[in-house]
């Protein structure tokens, strides 16, 4: 539906019937509009919100230039005794939001792009906590981090950088002991963190991406550095991403050393010391079951004629090697999404989405 004057009145009409006649949603998803129009779509859905009996996952984007749809957030205190998992996306702060910590029973916070103010005035004990922006400053959410403690179990963290990365790793080895999946990018591949990785002995998922080591480290140490980070490693952990980081050149000598169970892993490509190591690995531990490969859409004899990097290919005779022990697949096959949680897109034309909507789901969406 194109949300254009006669669009809006259309949707108005809809969410108004919506309002007096739903109360079984389930999942609410409001992705901000931001033509001069749109207040009656706030308005009515702010009516469905209070007419929900128990609305458990609520998921709010777009907000970065507009104060206008803050009552939606106002209007999530009426679900303040079911309310289970908060989204936010993109939004700017208001003191609104205070409000949501009477919203006692959220298990799941994911916070992307938003005001930094945002996770200091969120006081919430929590299970899950994602945060996505360009810059991570640890300062801002030490807070839910020590009060979450021992219950947090899943933690992802995506920035192009950590501001004050030891405190961050300070603070999860002494409060949250718990952690069975664990996401960071851009973070330093120091002892520090091999410390934290090793305490953590309920992981099972982990996902080290765009590891960085201060310029100048011998190479000497580094090497050694990837041996402790093999010895370490968890017995529980099922799934390790090390797809893109600066391991690459050492994930052979990372095998040679790891005798965990590992279920799956994903790497970014093949060579013939990476191959005959994973062949060990393989033959020492029967418990891997795929590979997931960045490299492995460019195979080998269907680019050979073409201009492509070959170091890009995955040599065939190596991938039919490989799988004699293993099944090799295209990384995103067997991404782990349980961290996908609600990607709310931003689309050139406005679209009304609903889903099940009379007993499971409701999305908005521009």
């Amino acid at each position: 539906m194109n949300l254009n004057a006669e669009g809006i009145e259309s949707a108005t009409t809809l969410l108004r019937i919506l309002a007096k006649n739903t109360t079984k949603i389930k999942t609410f998803t409001f992705d901000g509009f931001y033509s001069c129009n749109d207040e009656p779509l706030v308005n009515i859905s702010t009516c469905i919100i209070k007419s929900q009996k128990q609305l458990k996952k609520f998921s709010l984007g777009g907000l970065q230039f507009s104060g206008k749809f803050h009552g939606i957030i106002l209007a999530l205190e009426s679900q303040k005794n079911s309310l289970q998992e908060l989204v936010l996306d993109h939004c700017s702060y208001g003191a609104e939001f205070e409000i949501l910590n009477n919203c006692k029973n959220i298990e799941t916070l994911r916070i992307r792009c938003c005001d930094a103010k945002l996770l200091k005035i969120l006081n919430f004990t929590i299970s899950t906590l994602e945060i996505v922006d360009f810059s991570l400053d640890t300062l801002t959410i030490v807070q839910i981090l020590e009060k979450s403690g021992s219950l947090l179990q899943k933690l992802i963290l995506h920035s192009d950088e950590i501001l004050e990365e030891t405190l961050l790793i300070k603070t999860l080895k002494s409060f949250c002991p718990n952690i069975t999946y664990l996401k960071i990018t851009k973070i330093e591949f120091s002892t520090q963190l091999l410390e934290l990785i090793g305490n953590l002995q309920k992981l099972q998922f982990l996902t080290l991406w765009t590891l960085w080591c201060i310029n100048g480290t011998p190479e000497e140490d580094i090497k050694i550095r990837v041996i402790q980070f093999a010895k370490i490693l968890p017995l529980t952990l099922q799934y390790l991403d090390l797809s893109d980081n600066f391991l690459r050149p050492y994930i052979d000598i990372f095998l040679n050393h790891c005798n965990i169970s590992l279920n799956k892993l994903l790497i970014y490509g093949l060579d013939g010391n990476t191959t005959k190591a994973l062949i060990e690995f393989c033959i020492r531990n029967k418990s891997l079951n795929y590979i997931g490969l960045d490299q492995y859409w460019y195979l080998y004899n269907n680019f050979k004629n073409e201009d492509l990097d070959q170091s890009l290919c995955l040599d065939d005779n190596i991938r039919k090697e490989m799988e004699k022990y293993v099944k090799l697949v295209p990384y995103d096959e067997i991404e782990d999404v349980s961290d996908a949680g609600y990607v709310l897109k931003r689309c050139s034309v406005g679209i009304m989405s609903v889903r099940s909507c009379f007993y499971n789901d409701f999305i908005i969406r521009e």
